[in-house]
């Protein structure tokens, strides 16, 4: 029998195999779709549902992990304040900052330096505390320089040195000292002071 001779209006008469065969590519059309229209959204609900049961279970370690260490964590933190406290402490307010540069100014004469320029700059603000550039240039050697910038490290203040250059002195540069032995030193040397709350610290 072939398809032209199949009667659609009476299929129950139709032979068993290919009545088999119909059953068959419904059966396959039904799990088809099923699969299209109900498993695949479930497959791709699960594969989310894990993806962020993954995460969740990163999270959860990684909280975990922070809950078993918080004391030492806390002890850490602990820690770094005071260490923050003291750095401030070394930090001049307003009213010593005058008392400051002239620490640094004794130390240089008390090496043995001849100041040719001591030029304290503008203050530049920076989130909780200030620099304060001072302009240096003085004459002496290098042993008096190493004198001067051990005596800067020495103070109960921080003070810091930058853009420094040794060069020789000319002629007539230091009085009272053979200009073959004496040198320039420029450098800029700053120090630091704290913004106080109403200053925007």
């Amino acid at each position: 029998m072939t398809l032209d001779e199949l009667d659609f209006s009476n299929i129950g008469e139709w032979p068993g195999v290919v009545k088999g065969i119909i059953v068959l590519l419904l059966s396959v059309l039904i799990v088809v779709g099923g699969y299209f229209f109900l498993v695949e959204d479930q497959y791709k609900s699960l594969a989310r549902v894990e993806r962020t049961e993954q995460d969740l279970r990163q999270e959860f370690e990684n909280k975990q992990a922070k809950a078993a260490n918080l004391d030492a964590y806390r002890a850490q933190l602990a820690e770094m304040q005071e260490t923050f406290g003291a750095m401030l402490r070394q930090l001049p307010n307003k009213t010593e900052v005058a008392a400051l540069l002239v620490d640094v100014s004794q130390t240089g004469l008390a090496a043995g330096l001849e100041f040719e320029l001591f030029q304290p700059q503008n203050e530049q603000p920076k989130e909780f505390y200030a620099e304060l550039p001072i302009k240096l240039r003085v004459n002496g050697s290098y042993h008096e320089f190493g004198e001067f910038v051990s005596g800067l490290a020495a103070l109960p203040r921080i003070v810091t040195i930058f853009d420094v250059s040794i060069k020789s002195a000319t002629q007539g540069n230091r009085k009272g000292k053979a200009a073959g032995g004496s040198l320039v030193m420029e450098a800029t040397a700053k120090t630091y002071r704290y913004l106080d709350e109403e200053e925007g610290g």
